[in-house]
């Protein structure tokens, strides 16, 4: 195992199956309005390269890069100086399944503001619980 490998933390991933088409889901989770309603204000374009913040209130604007676009399935981007956010939707009928996978963690790491990524790690998953179930209740009204 590599050395990189061994510090690293586990992803965060939290998977709902919600009572919407796809595209509506896509719609929330590629779109500056969408990803807004549930999320965070920000100034997002869905194109791989662009360059964008989110709206972390008294964390201030982080900065990420839009790194995949693969309507209506797969949005990858890099989040602060760590992470990386990416949004899988599976069609399901008249279903979606959405898997939220926030990746970037090691041992050894610290965020921006000094916090271990250990620590924080821990309240994000909490956070994106409540996020994902924020998103479905978007998505499904």
């Amino acid at each position: 195992m590599s050395e990189l490998a061994k510090n690293q933390l586990p992803d965060i991933r939290q998977t709902q199956v919600f009572n919407a088409p796809i595209q509506k889901v896509w719609a929330a989770v590629s779109t500056a309005q969408g990803i807004a309603a549930w999320f965070m204000p920000n100034d997002f374009e869905p194109e791989v390269g662009y360059e964008f913040h989110l709206d972390a209130g008294p964390y201030g604007k982080s900065p990420c890069k839009v790194t995949v676009i693969d309507p209506p399935n797969r949005l990858s981007f890099n989040w602060g100086k760590d992470w990386t956010l990416t949004f899988e939707l599976v069609e399901q009928g008249d279903q979606t399944e959405f898997t939220l996978i926030h990746g970037g963690w090691a041992a050894e790491g610290a965020t921006e503001f000094g916090e271990p990524h250990e620590i924080v790690r821990d309240r994000m998953n909490q956070g994106w619980i409540g996020m994902v179930g924020k998103l479905g209740v978007y998505v499904q009204a």
